[in-house]
């Protein structure tokens, strides 16, 4: 039986050390690191998503701002909203939440954020710098399922790594990580001839198409690392992309659903929000500095 990538368990870890981390920036700056979250609109999904953040603030205590407009607010008013969050001097990271009501696109909020204070990884900057090996602030979903693997001792280096799913906000950054620590890496797509041929030859398998069970045990390799991000709700509850109890039996290690990449993402939200009060302290590389 595989070994679970627990991800419960590592974000809990993650939680005292970024506690740790945000008292001593306070103490040597006299306020701790901030964060803003803006809801659009009334998605429920959205409203609990927030929450979370909130929560997740308070665990390590960086201050933390709720703003929430009215669907019918215009593309030009969340733009001018963005634009004076940018300008606030006591404010580390702003976070948008997705998905903006359908008159909104998301590259305005992609376009507009500072790129020192988009701690959910969407700025073209940031996208860059991290395909080019930069400092950037990563999407954290991806960067907290790169994280279990460095934490459990997954061989990266050298690894051939297979990333199912090709969205800008998981599969490609996870691609680049990977490829950015020695692996090499296929990235695998609805058009992908084959899907098989290329996830049998995996060492790290990484799932993020949001297709239920789509990832079978006979399309994995024997001792491989599988990373599902799917979170799919079934008649049968919550699944991942893959298929957990055939694929457990000859993976090496897995993510299990819920459980597995799920709680990264807060922690490593809380992360990023520390490493952008760092920087814009002075205390860190600035990522424009190395554009």
């Amino acid at each position: 039986m595989a070994t679970l990538l627990d991800g419960r368990a590592v974000a809990a870890k993650l939680r005292v050390e970024i506690a740790q981390d945000v008292a001593a920036f306070t103490e040597r700056h006299g306020r701790a690191p901030s964060l803003t979250g803006i809801l659009v609109g009334e998605d429920p999904p959205s409203k609990v998503y927030i929450r979370r953040i909130a929560q997740s603030c308070a665990d390590v205590k960086i201050r933390f701002t709720r703003l929430d407009l009215p669907a019918f607010t215009t593309e030009r008013e969340l733009r001018q909203l963005l634009l004076r969050l940018n300008a606030d001097e006591d404010l580390s990271g702003i976070i948008v939440q997705m998905p903006l009501p359908e008159h909104i696109s998301p590259n305005t909020v992609a376009t507009t954020l500072a790129v020192e204070k988009d701690v959910d990884g969407v700025c073209p900057a940031n996208a860059g710098c991290l395909l080019l090996g930069l400092p950037a602030l990563v999407p954290a979903t991806p960067f907290g399922g790169f994280e279990l693997l460095k934490r459990y001792g997954v061989v990266i280096r050298g690894a051939d790594a297979v990333i199912v799913g090709r969205s800008p906000i998981v599969g490609k950054p996870m691609a680049a990580l990977l490829l950015n620590d020695n692996a090499s890496v296929s990235i695998c797509h609805s058009r992908t001839r084959d899907l098989r041929t290329f996830t049998r030859r995996a060492d790290i398998l990484v799932a993020a198409v949001g297709r239920p069970k789509i990832i079978t045990a006979d399309m994995v390799k024997p001792g491989a690392a599988v990373v599902d991000f799917g979170i799919n709700l079934t008649a049968e509850g919550i699944v991942g992309d893959v298929d957990f109890g055939p694929v457990a039996e000859i993976a090496s290690c897995i993510t299990p659903v819920p459980g597995g990449t799920g709680p990264m993402t807060n922690v490593i939200l809380m992360r990023n929000t520390l490493t952008a009060a760092q920087r814009l302290a002075g205390e860190l590389i600035h990522v424009e500095e190395d554009i």
